[in-house]
Order: structure tokens, then sequence, then C-alpha cells
């Protein structure tokens, strides 16, 4: 600790004076100076490296316990509590200050469906059950609105769409672009809100069409569709930080790269025991 003050003020005091002022020997001070640092140190420096190229690489997002689990994917080994040090020491924090908003349902244009997931957020295969919400991003060109539809197995984003008008055609390019995607089978469940553009007569029929059955949360009520929700919140977190976009067309581009290049293939999911969607459901087509 001497050293490291010595080191401090050494451009503005002699070297002698502090080293008398903390009673330090001089030459202790400078075999400290050219000593080699111990392997523990240099470890640490290799790690605090790494350490600061995966946060910049996964968008400054992952808390300690992710990025030892990141680190340890790449072969680093060592422990949770000395990750969170060196994190510490490299000023490190993760960005996520926000969970979700509780949003009021809209009134249904139709009896709403019922709740056939009631929070059965665990499946065990792809393409089981499929859960949609929109929310909507602010830019200089004025608000642009976000469909998904993300698969519960793997916390896939298999759909979405992006337009400047909420209408029943947004979810439903989502929902199109999911279908082509994936051609599930007759029987998949779609859990959305009560939201009037899911309870349209548009929007059930093109799932009718296709096999599908309607399941809708209570009203007014977000933990319903948590899963939804939560997507919503980390994209937030991690791409938005109160920004205010260019243009509709930019936004457009950062929600394309976020779900393609990072939240589907990069961004690791706790729910799903730290793997990335992507790999989650490679792992489930070799074991089955």
């Amino acid at each position: 600790m001497k050293y490291a003050v010595i080191d401090e003020h050494r451009n503005e005091f002699p070297v002698k004076t502090l080293c008398r002022v903390l009673d330090v020997s001089r030459s202790r001070y400078y075999d400290f100076k050219t000593a080699k640092p111990s392997l523990r140190s240099q470890e640490d420096l290799a790690i605090r490296a790494a350490i600061v190229r995966i946060n910049t690489e996964h968008r400054w997002t992952p808390g300690a316990v992710k990025m030892w689990r990141l680190l340890r994917a790449e072969g680093v080994e060592c422990g949770k509590h000395r990750v969170a040090r060196l994190r510490k020491l490299e000023n490190i924090q993760a960005v996520r200050v926000k969970r979700f908003r509780v949003m009021q349902a809209k009134q249904s244009v139709q009896p709403p469906a019922p709740d056939l997931v009631k929070r059965g957020f665990k499946v065990d295969a792809p393409n089981k059950i499929w859960v949609g919400d929109i929310t909507s991003l602010r830019t200089k060109e004025g608000w642009i609105h976000l469909a998904m539809v993300l698969d519960l197995y793997a916390r896939r984003i298999v759909g979405w769409s992006m337009d400047p008008v909420q209408a029943a055609t947004l979810p439903m390019a989502a929902l199109s672009m999911a279908l082509a995607q994936r051609k599930p089978c007759a029987g998949l469940i779609f859990h959305s809100d009560q939201g009037t553009v899911y309870s349209s007569n548009d929007y059930r029929e093109l799932m009718e069409k296709h096999g599908m059955r309607a399941s809708m949360s209570r009203k007014g009520n977000c933990h319903d569709n948590a899963v939804a929700e939560s997507f919503f919140s980390s994209l937030k977190n991690e791409v938005m930080h109160d920004r205010l976009f260019a243009s509709r067309d930019e936004a457009k581009a950062v929600v394309n790269d976020y779900i393609e290049m990072y939240y589907n293939r990069k961004r690791l999911h706790q729910s799903l025991d730290y793997q990335t969607p992507v790999a989650t459901e490679a792992e489930f087509r070799v074991l089955n």
C-alpha cells in the first residue's frame, strides 16, 4: 500500500522525501519496482483483459456470475469471487437498472382466449408454445413499433416485425415470419396479452389457418406473459439506454442486429443453464 502511495505522488514530490515520510527504505521501494510480477498477478492481468473484452462483446451487460460463466466457456479457470473482484478493479458494472413496466392491456374487440399457459414457461420441446408481444421505440422521425414471437423452449426469437403503425398487420407479419421459418405442426399454442391486435379477426384467422391455439393473459397482468416482457426489458437495457434513434431505419437495423447476432446466438440465459437459444436448440436436435 505504501509503495502505491509513492507511485501515485512521485511526480509531485521526490521519492526520497516520500520514503522518509512513509518510513520506507528507498532500496526496498526500488526492489519492489523492478521485481517480476507474481504468477497470480500475471494471471489477474490476463483475466482482467479478458473481462474487458467480453464485457464489450456482450454489450456491457454481464454481471459477475454470467461473466464467470463466459470466462469458463473460453477455458479460463477462476472463481466467482475473483471475477467479481477483478470486475470491480476495472470499474465494470452491469448496465441493467430497469425492470419491465406493467402495461395496461387494451380492450379486446373479441372475447379473450383462455389462458392455456398459466405461467408454465418451461417447455420440453421447440414449437410447442410461442409467446408474442409489442413494444414501441422512439426515433427522431417518430415512434416505431416492434412485434416479436418467441419460442418458449429455448427463448429464441423466431419472428419479428417493425412498423410505424400499430395495426393487426404488425404482429401478423411477425407471426408469418415465424411460421415460414419454423413450419410448426398443428396444435401449437400462441400466447399473448389481450391487446386489440391479437384479438382481431384477421389475426385469429391467420392462427386458425395454421392450426394454432390462442391463449391470452389475464387483463392487465404482465406476469402472465413474463418471458415476452423480459425480452423487451433486455432489449431496452442492453441496446437503448434511453437512446433516441436518428431514424426508423436505424432502429430497425439495431434491433435486427441485436436479435440475430446477439440475443439468439451469443447471449447466455440463466433459465437455459447459461446457454444461448441457438445452442439449446442444437443440443435438443442432437438428443432427439
